[in-house]
């Protein structure tokens, strides 16, 4: 039989090792795979759509969503930009500071509708409704 102080010191051992087997148990992909290269996703009403801004470009700069989606904007670059439909009224975010993000609701209409940054009209993207 073995002493307390040995059971004491085997279950200080096994304690560790068992709670890292039990978290690793948990980390399993369910063998999901994700997205395989040259997958396009569609944005349903229930995705969450994102768009970013970095080095004065969108990211994407062409982006398909479903109508009336939300799509949030985050600006990672250094200066304000906006995303603000060349259509008028569709959809502006307003001024997006750095570092800061913002919404905008697509358009119910389906089909093609350019955007550009009011601040920087060099930048431009296309929002695809279907």
């Amino acid at each position: 039989m073995s002493s307390p102080l040995a059971r004491r010191r085997a279950a200080t051992v096994a304690a560790p090792v068992l709670a890292v087997l039990m978290l690793l148990a948990g980390c399993g992909n369910g063998g999901d795979t994700g997205p395989t290269p040259g997958d396009t996703p569609t944005a349903t009403a229930e995705d969450a759509v994102t768009l970013t801004i970095q080095n004065f470009a969108y990211e994407p700069a062409d982006l398909e969503v479903s109508p009336g989606q939300e799509v949030t904007v985050i600006n990672r670059d250094t200066v304000a930009h906006t995303v603000t439909s060349t259509e008028d009224g569709e959809f502006d975010t307003g001024s997006i500071a750095s570092g800061e993000s913002g919404t905008f609701t697509a358009p119910s209409e389906t089909g093609s509708h350019p955007y550009t940054c009011s601040l920087h009209p060099n930048m431009r993207g296309t929002l695809t409704v279907r």
